[in-house]
Formats: C-alpha cells, sequence, structure tokens
C-alpha cells in the first residue's frame, strides 16, 4: 500500500510527471529511498539532496550508482528493523545544507518512514513501487503522524 501519491508507468513518465510536482509545489528537499528511483531521478536532471541507497534492486546485488554529493555516509540497518544508527544519520543527513548519499549496509526500505518523519515540512520522500512506477510523499503535519503510527506498530510487534 504506498504511503503517498502513486504515479504508475514507465521511469520516463513519473519522472517527467515529478519534475511537474515539483515545480509546481517547490519543496523545501527531495529525499529519495532506493538505487532505481535515485538513479532514474539523477539521470533525468532531478537531483536529489538526500539519496538513501542499499546498492540492491529487488534485493539483488547491483553496481553502486554513482552521483555528484557532498557527503557520503554509511549505515547498518538489517531488514525489516530501523537501527538507532538509521535514525541518527538520516536525521543529521536532513539537517544539513548540502547533498548527501546515504549507503545502507542491509535495507533501505523501511527508513523511508525516518525520512517523513524527520525531513523539513513540504519536502517529498520519493520511492520505488515495483513494476508500478514511484511514490511521492508530501511531507505534512499528517504525513508525519501516519509515519509515527506506523514505526510504533513495528515497535509494539518486536
Amino acid at each position: 500500500m504506498p504511503l503517498g501519491l502513486l504515479i504508475r508507468g514507465s521511469p520516463e513518465y513519473t519522472t517527467e510527471k515529478l519534475k511537474e510536482l515539483i515545480k509546481d509545489t517547490k519543496p523545501t528537499k527531495i529525499i529519495t529511498v532506493g538505487d532505481s528511483v535515485s538513479e532514474s531521478l539523477e539521470k533525468r536532471a532531478i537531483h536529489p539532496n538526500v539519496l538513501i541507497v542499499d546498492n540492491k534492486v529487488m534485493r539483488k546485488p547491483i553496481t553502486p550508482i554513482k552521483v555528484d554529493v557532498d557527503q557520503i555516509f554509511h549505515l547498518r540497518n538489517p531488514p525489516g528493523t530501523i537501527t538507532d544508527e538509521a535514525w541518527h544519520v538520516i536525521k543529521e543527513a536532513l539537517n544539513l545544507e548540502k547533498r548527501v548519499k546515504i549507503v545502507v549496509e542491509g535495507e533501505e526500505d523501511l527508513l523511508t518512514l525516518v525520512a517523513v518523519l524527520h525531513a523539513p515540512e513540504n519536502s517529498i520522500v520519493v520511492y520505488g513501487q515495483p513494476h508500478e512506477g514511484v511514490v511521492v510523499i508530501n511531507v505534512t503535519k499528517e504525513k508525519r503522524e501516519m509515519a509515527s503510527r506506523l514505526v510504533d506498530e513495528m515497535e509494539q510487534r518486536d
């Protein structure tokens, strides 16, 4: 279930729609979660402020994407978890006024929630929806509350 607006279609189509959305909303920051979506946007001249990648697509290793960033962080985050390290690094990266790539050893999927919780208001968090397109989350108070509830539910299951 997408956490935001699902833009269905090819990388070319979804990127064009995303460019229009960015032009209209002028987001504070653009954050991507996932290698495919990060690379797709970079190739089409959308340069996220923060890219969160794990050097995998559909859980299969890939050649790390090459992007021009000011700083690279590395963190560990096993599948199905959100580590304290991930909370700290993502929060720090989002507070910087430079382009940052975060390389995750493990899995980055759930880190979308951390990005939503720590991104400045009116930022967008973009992640891929396999075989469908991309999901765009406009960071609002309501989206933060939703992300917080999901994290709370995960913690209760542990």
